[in-house]
């Protein structure tokens, strides 16, 4: 939206977390805004305070937020009302303002399991091998178990406390068989095997470091899916890997234009346009021009 067209109708969404300077999300939702004739602007805001944040949300009316790092846990309680989903997960990623009530939401999940199945992969039956036990491997577990049950579903961490805590509450909500190994090298050769379908949630191979895989490459058969959640770069060395080894992939840019379009309906209770997200994001990570992006 260019400045003449701002003025005293303009409707606000934003983005809140630390840092916010490098996000996609300004440029991909104020896109949408104008393919959609809108008149809503979007902005970043870097938060310190996370009550005065959400404060100053509900006194100006800003009509929704999406929340990034390091707030998706600890907006929780300044809350009016939190999506059961969500709070099954214990992480929102998504503020809805409704006269006043803000509503906590998170669209990793579903953004996550629509990925999949938009590259004919279904998640529910399968054995299915999660890397990593933070907010996104919590968001993606939970909706794995509530949505498309695995035949098996495989933890795979370094901070114990986590998976100890996301293993018992997976088991609250489905009666799908959880297991959690610590992740080395050791245990991903026994597990790899007898996987069908592989999640990275760990920021391994992000950029910068855009070298680095969460697993060996001999590791990797055709027999498996891929699915990345990082997406800067759009082809991670794990996907790269993935693809020599004959296995199918799932690049991370699909979760992230999912959730964004899932935020978008949320708050302006329209289809989103998904052919102007994923233009936005093409012309933002261009492999020869890589930026971090949240």
């Amino acid at each position: 939206m260019t400045e003449e067209r701002i003025n005293a109708q303009t409707i606000l969404c934003c983005l809140i977390g630390n840092p916010v300077e490098h996000s996609l999300s300004p440029a991909l939702h104020n896109a949408c805004f104008r393919e959609c004739g809108l008149n809503w602007v979007y902005v970043a805001f870097r938060v310190t305070d996370i009550a005065g944040g959400l404060a100053g949300i509900r006194a100006l009316g800003i009509r929704g937020a999406s929340v990034t790092i390091p707030y998706k846990i600890s907006a929780l309680k300044y809350l009016d009302d939190i999506d059961p989903v969500a709070r099954t997960i214990g992480s929102i990623n998504t503020i809805v303002n409704q006269d006043g009530c803000l509503i906590g939401f998170n669209s990793d999940g579903t953004g996550a399991l629509q990925a999949l199945r938009e590259q004919g992969h279904d998640p529910a039956g399968k054995r299915i091998l999660v890397l990593g036990s933070g907010g996104a491997a919590r968001a993606i577990c939970v909706s794995l178990a509530l949505h498309a049950p695995p035949q098996i579903l495989t933890i795979m961490g370094i901070v114990q406390d986590e998976m100890v805590t996301l293993e018992r509450d997976l088991r609250t909500v489905s009666g799908c068989v959880v297991q959690t190994q610590q992740l080395d090298t050791d245990t991903l050769a026994r597990i790899l095997p007898e996987t069908d379908i592989v999640i990275n949630c760990t920021p391994v191979g992000m950029y910068p470091n855009i070298h680095a895989s969460p697993i060996p490459a001999a590791f990797l058969k055709p027999r498996h899916v891929v699915f990345d959640v990082v997406y800067n770069p759009l082809e991670t060395r794990l996907l790269l890997d993935a693809q020599k080894a004959g296995a199918a992939v799932v690049p991370g840019i699909g979760m992230f234009i999912n959730q964004a379009a899932v935020q978008f309906q949320l708050w302006t209770g329209r289809e989103a346009p998904r052919h102007i997200m994923h233009e936005v994001v093409m012309q933002h990570l261009r492999p020869h021009d890589q930026k971090s992006g949240a």
